[in-house]
Order: structure tokens, then sequence, then C-alpha cells
């Protein structure tokens, strides 16, 4: 089985396990490792995901993977957010980023930074301080989320 089979068939018996607690897949990464791989997981919901989240889903996800003897050699299974500033590669990440800021680095320098509103196999629509703006997305070296941070007011 090719690694993206692999990738395929483990995210087929996670996805149920995160619809019951209302979570969203993010992103799966398999890195094999000498005689130990990492599988890491990546999910999120609205409002964030939590500790308690974390800890379940792995659990119930582990056991089901187990079963399914997906990968037969040993492995450590990581379950995390994505994070603040993720970098988006994947179709699947930039669906997963609508509604959140973006930050675009461009091919031929500079940055677009905006609120993702459309993203397609060829073309991502950030919501810019400068009203809305087309990208290619062969135009773009690299995208992540921009952190949205709030700071405590001073005084």
């Amino acid at each position: 089985m090719s690694e993206d089979e692999r990738i395929t068939r483990i995210e087929d018996v996670i996805q149920p396990v995160l619809r019951d607690h209302g979570l969203e897949l993010v992103d799966v990464d398999w890195r094999a490792h000498g005689a130990r791989g990492v599988l890491r997981v990546f999910i999120d919901k609205p409002g964030g995901v939590i500790v308690r989240d974390l800890e379940r889903v792995s659990r119930e996800m582990g056991d089901l993977l187990d079963v399914a003897d997906l990968i037969p050699e040993r492995y450590d299974l990581e379950v995390s957010s994505p994070g603040l500033d993720r970098q988006l590669r994947t179709d699947r990440e930039f669906r997963w980023a609508r509604g959140k800021r973006v930050r675009c680095v461009l091919v031929e320098g500079g940055d677009v930074i905006g609120r993702l509103v459309d993203v397609d196999a060829g073309r991502l629509v950030l919501d810019t301080d400068g009203g809305p703006r087309e990208v290619r997305r062969e135009q773009v070296r690299r995208a992540r989320l921009d952190a949205e941070v709030p700071w405590p007011r001073q005084g």
C-alpha cells in the first residue's frame, strides 16, 4: 500500500471518532523514523480544541488504528490542534482555513494578508484591508494562518 493510500485509510478510520466529538480533521502526517514512526493528527473545532478533546480522541483513535492494523510497525500517535500560525499546504487545509486570517508570501515578493473567503484549486480570495483580493495559487510561495492574538488593554 502506498503512503497516500495509507493516509486515506487512516483518515477513514478516524473520521467517525472526530465526528462523534464535533471535531474536524485538519491534517494527517505520517513520518517513518527507523523502527518507530510518528503519526500526527491535527484537529480543530469552532472555538478551538481543549486538552480534554485531545486526550479523549487520542485514546479512541489509537484503539481503532490498532484494530485496523494499518500501521504494522511501532509508532507514536500525536494528536494536537493546528496552532496559531499553521502553515497551509493542501486543499483541505485551505478549505479548513476559510474565515480565518491568512498570510500569503508571494513568489514575486511581498505578502497578502487578509481573511480567506474563498478557495479552489487555482485561486484564493482574501478580504484584505484594501478590499477583496484574488491570488492565483501558483503565485503563493508559502501560506500560513496569521495569528489573531487579542492583546490586553493597557491602563
